[in-house]
């Protein structure tokens, strides 16, 4: 895994792909203008040209383009060592923010957006990049519950037979927390502060899809592993140890 180095606004660069011509230019300018260095693309496939050959801190990135959507782009780009990435969309429903961060995003615009708040976001995408920066590289720590088994320096999860699980980020992340604090009512506000950061655009409803999905891919109906606590939030029920 790649480590990553802290970044500084004057020396971030950013990488607007969008298919409007006018957003690409007003962004690259409005952002340039800040002291970042700005590469623009027209779509997924000069993105990941760019990608290629240039480090990119941050990428912004407009869902509905020609050819591979932003979604499935930012799918793809979306990882511990990779770019952040900011979505930027007309579609502005609670559906589409979800669906935008949970495939990775770690942030979600609504078109129109000013280049203000556009600003503020990349600076916030940056401060949580440098703070996975900051953070010591994971250790292989394996713990076990119920004949399951998940190594959180992996990011990898065993069911009682073996058999590799596959997990989205978003979805290892909250079970993460759960590994952590077994046995403990934890609010779905603490749940994103600990699963996404203090800068999260995430809200309530995100972490309720995350558990829904938890139950289904953990095979267990109702609260058998992860019990809902009316009210207040999620308990992970099972006894957790080191394996």
């Amino acid at each position: 895994m790649a480590v990553l180095a802290p970044i500084h606004a004057d020396s971030a660069t950013l990488l607007v792909v969008d298919d409007d011509n006018d957003i690409r230019h007003l962004l690259a300018n409005s952002l340039g203008a800040r002291g970042f260095h700005v590469e623009t693309a027209a779509d997924t496939r000069d993105m990941d040209e760019i990608l290629a050959r240039t480090p990119v801190d941050c990428v912004i990135l407009d869902i509905m383009m020609p050819g591979e959507d932003g979604l499935a782009a930012c799918r793809r780009i979306a990882r511990r060592d990779g770019p952040e990435v900011i979505l930027l969309s007309a579609l502005g429903e609670e559906q589409d923010r979800i669906l935008g961060l949970e495939v990775g995003a770690s942030h979600y615009l609504p078109k129109p957006c000013s280049p203000r708040e556009i600003l503020a976001t990349v600076r916030a995408a940056l401060r949580k990049r440098n703070a996975v920066a900051a953070a010591p590289a994971p250790a292989s720590e394996i713990y076990a519950f119920d004949g399951w088994r998940i190594d959180l320096g992996s990011h990898e999860l065993f069911d009682p037979n073996g058999v590799l699980v596959g997990l989205t980020d978003g979805e290892f992340a909250v079970l993460r927390v759960f590994i952590e604090r077994p046995r403990r009512v934890l609010s779905r506000e603490a749940l994103l502060q600990a699963a996404r950061g203090p800068d999260t655009d995430a809200y309530d409803r995100a972490i309720d899809v995350q558990v829904s999905r938890l139950r289904r891919k953990l095979r267990a109906g109702g609260d058998d592993i992860i019990r809902t606590v009316r009210n207040e939030g999620y308990l992970f029920v099972p006894r957790v140890v080191r394996a």
